[in-house]
């Protein structure tokens, strides 16, 4: 009995090892065949046993697109957790609500809600007056010091055909600060482009402004940017949970989300307001006091725009390691991620496989990447993150390695 248990376990190992042989050979054949300019990286990890079952320069920093939105999306649901809201709210002067009037003025305040639109605006204009409002003495102020007033950046690439260019990043938004103008070009034929808020919190309290006004609320003042008291009191607001954000961030891969998100993660660790380099800090603060591989990892935004973003495949790794084991978090995480073959930017990749993989692709000219957790045919948890840095104009054909190399983990017993 203990000869044949001691064959059985024999077979069990060098089938382990022929079949992981396999798997590595079929990949290398993948990457080898790839030109010799290109920089790659890759690694497919078990999260389980703590092994990596495949590698290529896994501490090789690149860089990495829109895979700079797991950082972004991951630590903000670490550091807040999955129910905290981001808001826009109306406030007023302490105790300056009488009966129907408020005797000062109407702040208008945002706190990172990046998907305010003009039916909240009005519908915050109808609750203040269904709560018997009628004058408002003051003025209409709008308070954007949420964040800094940095509203765009120089290393957001002008001439990046994959991506548009983004309008005013603020902490007060609205239909995401950009609007429709008329143009009237040649024989008189009128177009529609549209162009960005160039100064939010002013524009914005203009709008509302006109909508109490609407809504026939009488306005003795006019409308300007401004801050609120410290102690102002809420008397409307519009919320979404980050859950719900981070799940339009990450399947769709929008970058004004994703930068409105980052500066929220720099307002909230700091409790000073919401910039670059408090954003950075916070996310580099994380990954070290979670043993996460950070050497190589600059990041300077949040939705990978830039294309000084740099990070390897061994520190996106340990982060959905790290999401992967976070009891807490975790659901919301996997959820905002796309699937392939069903949602978000994987939905037409990999379709029909027996596998299940949800993750988050990048793509800039010059640079494809793929991570994400991949549950094998035979239900065995994987993760994995590639990326490509090439000089060619080339993005679909990396694009289809990608999915070769996921389909081969997919096969991993």
């Amino acid at each position: 009995m203990a000869k044949k248990y001691y064959i059985i376990v024999l077979f069990l190992f060098f089938y382990t090892v022929s079949f992981g042989q396999d798997i590595k050979n079929r990949i290398d054949h993948i990457l080898n065949s790839i030109p010799p300019s290109t920089k790659v990286s890759v690694i497919i990890y078990d999260p389980i046993s703590a092994k990596r079952l495949y590698e290529r320069n896994p501490t090789l920093p690149l860089i990495p697109a829109s895979n700079t939105k797991i950082y972004s999306t991951a630590v903000a649901l670490s550091m807040m957790g999955g129910d905290y809201e981001l808001s826009t709210s109306l406030l007023a002067d302490k105790n300056s609500i009488d009966g129907d009037k408020i005797n000062g003025n109407l702040y208008l305040k945002g706190y990172g809600n990046s998907i305010f639109s003009e039916n909240d605006l009005f519908k915050l204009a109808n609750e203040l007056k269904a709560k018997g409002i009628k004058r408002i003495t003051g003025a209409v102020l709008g308070d954007d010091s949420f964040f800094d007033n940095v509203y765009t950046r120089a290393d957001w690439i002008e001439d990046e055909t994959q991506n548009a260019p983004l309008p005013s990043v603020s902490a007060l938004v609205l239909d995401r600060n950009s609007r429709a103008v008329s143009v009237v070009g040649r024989r008189g034929r009128v177009s529609t482009k549209y162009v960005s808020i160039k100064d939010p919190p002013f524009e914005i309290a203009g709008l509302l402004r006109d909508k109490l006004i609407e809504t026939g609320i009488i306005v003795d003042r006019q409308y300007n940017k401004g801050l609120a008291p410290k102690d102002a009191v809420e008397v409307a607001s519009v919320r979404i949970k980050l859950r719900d954000l981070i799940s339009m961030i990450n399947k769709r891969s929008d970058n004004f989300l994703a930068e409105c998100l980052f500066k929220t993660i720099g307002a909230v660790s700091s409790s000073i307001e919401g910039n670059a380099f408090y954003s950075t800090q916070a996310i580099k603060t994380y990954l070290k006091d979670n043993n996460i591989y950070c050497e190589g990892t600059n990041l300077c935004d949040g939705s990978g725009l830039s294309k000084n973003n740099r990070t390897t495949t061994a520190s996106l790794v340990g982060l959905l390691e790290k999401m992967y084991f976070d009891l807490q978090n975790y659901e919301d995480f996997y959820k905002s991620l796309s699937v392939a073959g069903e949602d978000g930017t994987l939905r037409k990749r990999m379709r029909g496989d027996d596998f299940k993989f949800a993750g988050k692709t990048g793509t800039l000219n010059g640079s494809s990447a793929l991570s994400g957790y991949i549950t094998t045919s035979s239900k065995r948890d994987l993760i994995i993150s590639i990326i490509f840095q090439y000089e060619r104009h080339a993005d679909e054909s990396y694009k289809d390695l990608e999915n070769e190399i996921v389909e081969i983990a997919g096969d991993i017993k």
